[in-house]
């Protein structure tokens, strides 16, 4: 089993500040990969809405043409 030592040697310190920042690195870089997921699922989104409000609107076009036709 390892001794625990008393004194943080500046050599210490700046290693582990080394290691944390490393760390908060690959977390960020995973955050920019999810960001990316959802940007990309957001353009999705925003294209099958557009094409359902389209044959949404062509529809309701149809019908009243029916309609006004059927008059």
């Amino acid at each position: 089993m390892q001794t625990m030592r008393e004194k943080w040697t500046d050599e210490r310190l700046d290693d582990l500040n080394k290691k944390v920042d490393d760390g908060f690195l690959r977390v960020d870089e995973r955050f920019n990969r999810v960001d990316e997921r959802f940007i990309h699922l957001e353009r999705t989104m925003n294209l099958w809405f557009m094409t359902l409000v389209t044959i949404m609107l062509t529809g309701f076009a149809g019908l009243a043409g029916l309609i006004v036709s059927q008059m």
